[in-house]
């Protein structure tokens, strides 16, 4: 029978070396993803589409023709002309230029949500997916806010805390963190399991130390792709409250709110309603697609599909 080895003189491992961070993607690999992403067909639609609403809301003091808040009585209801490029509305008040600032608000607010939703629900499934203890109560609670329709609970928190666009990112953001909340988590619990976590681990690396270099690099890819679908989510969202009156409150111009006032006057001026809606829509559109090829393109298990 062969002799057991003498363990007794064999060398530790380094923990410099076995806690080292998990290789990062190579040059090669994300040039990789970026021909990918400049390929696909989706993804650049979802480029071009929400880069014009982007660039309506930046460039919304050079692109207007006049004050959003400018009423003149005298011009209601006028038909798309040079003056009023698309008409306006019941007080005069030209929709592209109203168009153009409600643009701004919207995705204001859509980006607020992003943040917020984005650091709070990054929080919690880190510490869900990476403590066990935490993770049955974080869970709990995040499961009771999914149990109630998203917009109704939005609504239900607007209303309570008065229409304003900060109160609108509040509602929002309570709504949409416990889906970022169990993306975050689903990753860590894959993540975590992987053997240079658990080498990293076994050296005695401290818990911070590893969820910030090993677990929270690698479970970005899914958190980014949820973020667009929010993104969009919150625009649909917020032009929902301004239409039912708890969203940013009049003057201020916002596609929801301009749809209210073009609802009863859909016989004399339809384009009050109209042209906003559109707006709303190709935003929507444009960041669904432009997550969809996120998706196509940095989903390890679709690229397991079609490969």
């Amino acid at each position: 029978m062969m002799a057991d080895p003498d363990l007794s003189s064999a060398q530790p491992p380094d923990p410099a070396a076995v806690a080292a961070p998990a290789p990062h993607l190579p040059r090669a690999a994300n040039t990789t993803i970026w021909r990918r992403l400049l390929g696909h067909r989706l993804f650049i639609t979802g480029v071009i589409l929400f880069g014009m609403v982007l660039a309506m809301a930046l460039f919304a003091d050079l692109l207007a023709t006049a004050a959003p808040e400018k009423m003149n009585v005298r011009a209601r209801f006028r038909t798309p002309q040079w003056a009023f490029l698309l008409g306006t509305d019941n007080y005069g008040r030209d929709i592209w230029s109203r168009l153009l600032y409600g643009s701004r608000l919207s995705l204001s607010i859509g980006f607020a949500v992003v943040l917020v939703t984005g650091a709070a629900g990054t929080c919690i499934g880190l510490l869900a997916g990476y403590f066990k203890r935490l993770d049955g109560p974080l869970m709990r609670l995040m499961d009771a806010l999914m149990a109630f329709p998203a917009i109704l609970l939005a609504i239900a928190i607007a209303s309570a805390l008065g229409p304003s666009a900060i109160n609108a990112v509040i509602a929002l953001s309570a709504v949409y963190t416990p889906r970022t909340a169990r993306i975050v988590r689903g990753s860590v619990l894959a993540v975590r399991e992987m053997d240079y976590v658990q080498a990293a681990l076994a050296s005695g690396a401290r818990h911070g130390w590893v969820i910030w270099r090993h677990i929270l690099p690698n479970s970005m890819a899914p958190l980014i792709v949820q973020l667009t679908f929010i993104f969009a989510y919150a625009v649909l969202a917020e032009s929902i409250l301004s239409f039912l009156g708890v969203g940013p409150p009049p003057p201020t111009p916002s596609w929801g709110s301009m749809i209210a006032e073009g609802q009863a006057y859909l016989r004399e001026a339809p384009l009050m309603a109209l042209f906003p809606g559109i707006a709303i829509a190709l935003t929507a559109m444009g960041l669904n697609l432009l997550g969809d090829g996120l998706r196509d393109v940095l989903d390890p298990r679709l690229k397991v599909q079609h490969g």
